[in-house]
């Protein structure tokens, strides 16, 4: 398992909480004894009485102490209930429900199937310092449904670094990239209609085009991007006119479109009238001049959709769409909608990681990190024998193969029962199961050798 270890407490009143939370917790403060008056304790700790009232109200918060008024702070009968360790959990169905499931409950010790990097990764870093935007702009309204107009500035300059031109009216903050591809297929998609998705691809995605009665239509997804001529007689025998795609560090292979595959495919765009969306979730970490359709088309045909929870917090649920401003402006509209606005206090905590340069500095040792983790990563799976689809870089994902007698539910369940978690390559395809057997694996979570002795077990390896 992860292990944090947690960080001392960082302020005096995080301190006075934890001394009197251990010694409560000891059983040295018994129920019903009275804490320490406001002036007492504040001798005690060399603290203000300011400290000691904003501790102990967090104390009584906590359900360890009570308040009598006119008496004093007391400590309560109650306790906050111990919180349950999580286990395995049996495995009644592997599909995509489920693993989206697990992945936000964390029942798996070994989470080599898990989307997201160890918590560690993002909050021993410049992150994870306090963040504490002004009071006023917490009580402030709900403010402008396109988004903190700052962010959107210096989204604007980011994006501009990556190739991408637009003005802060083109960028509509979201929160988090799958609001944005919510709201893109509440705009553009209608029941029955068909869709265009990488296969394998996003499975989340596949979720919502579900949810919306969409015909989804796999495009086959090869080592350097989409298979353009696969694209172009799905287009034309679906009749399809939308695109969904990851370019670089693709989930879930982890490879990147190349340059003359986004030649092509742009052409074959133009000819087909048909619109991309382009989904970039770790554009923070790869390097600007890779290439990007929306770097090549200049937002005129495609839909660039970014996001910080990969590279920043998956908790900071803040995204942002690129696009023409009439695709803005509509998806303006349907944000406001649907869910009024985005969290304009999540939006000020990204600017101010931005703005002070704590952002570029967590992103070095994210980089690095991510690297080092991919190298390890390959060499276990080559020491187990299993291969490894394309190239990827700079991503968390890597597309490992299987022997091809391997079924894929019955080693799920198998690790489940190890509290293993394993993403079956089946939830990555629009169509299911089919092709032969693979499993998206993380680089950050490769690394537990309870995973490598699963594998070995099932099947073989060095």
């Amino acid at each position: 398992m992860d292990t944090i270890v947690p960080a001392e407490p960082r302020t005096r009143v995080e301190q006075v909480v934890a001394g009197l939370t251990e010694r409560i917790d000891r059983g040295l403060l018994r129920t019903g004894e009275r804490l320490p008056s406001i002036r007492a304790a504040a001798s005690a700790f060399a603290v203000s009485k300011n400290t000691v009232v904003n501790a102990y109200e967090r104390l009584v918060a906590s359900g360890r102490v009570e308040s009598r008024p006119g008496s004093g702070f007391y400590v309560s009968g109650r306790r906050p209930a111990p919180a349950a360790t999580p286990g395995p959990v049996p495995l009644q169905a592997v599909d995509s429900v489920w693993l989206l499931r697990e992945q936000l409950n964390r029942h798996y010790d070994v989470r080599v199937g898990d989307g997201r990097p160890p918590p560690a990764w993002m909050e021993s870093s410049e992150v994870g310092r306090p963040l504490r935007p002004s009071l006023a702009a917490a009580s402030e309204s709900y403010g402008s449904p396109d988004g903190y107009l700052p962010l959107r500035r210096s989204l604007a300059l980011l994006l501009a670094e990556r190739s991408i031109h637009t003005e802060p009216g083109g960028v509509l903050l979201t929160a988090g990239a799958n609001h944005a591809l919510d709201l893109i297929i509440r705009q553009f998609v209608a029941p029955g209609e068909p869709v265009l998705v990488d296969s394998p691809g996003y499975y989340p995605l596949f979720g919502k085009l579900r949810l919306a009665k969409a015909r989804m239509v796999g495009v086959r997804r090869n080592p350097d991007g989409p298979d353009v001529a696969h694209l172009e007689a799905m287009a034309r025998s679906s009749g399809a006119r939308l695109f969904f795609t990851h370019s670089l560090a693709h989930n879930p292979t982890g490879c990147s479109l190349t340059l003359p595959v986004a030649h092509r495919l742009l052409q074959r765009a133009g000819m087909l009238d048909l619109r991309i969306v382009e989904s970039d979730p770790f554009a923070d970490v790869l390097p600007a001049a890779q290439p990007r359709l929306a770097a090549l088309d200049q937002l005129e045909r495609v839909i660039y959709v970014g996001t910080f929870a990969k590279t920043l917090s998956a908790s900071l649920r803040c995204g942002y769409v690129a696009a023409r401003p009439d695709v803005t402006e509509a998806l303006r509209d349907l944000k406001m909608v649907t869910s009024v606005n985005s969290s304009g206090f999540v939006e000020r905590i990204v600017h101010d990681l931005i703005e002070s340069g704590r952002y570029r500095r967590h992103l070095r040792r994210l980089g690095g990190r991510i690297e080092a983790a991919a190298l390890q990563g390959r060499a276990i799976l080559h020491g187990l024998g299993l291969p490894v689809f394309g190239e990827p870089r700079g991503g968390y994902y890597l597309w490992c193969g299987l022997p091809d007698a391997c079924d894929l539910d019955a080693l799920s369940r198998r690790a489940a029962s190890r509290s293993i978690l394993i993403a079956p390559g089946g939830l990555f395809l629009p169509e299911g199961a089919g092709g032969p057997p693979m499993m998206r694996v993380n680089v950050a979570h490769l690394g537990d050798p309870r995973f490598a002795r699963f594998m070995r077990e099932e099947v073989g390896g060095t």
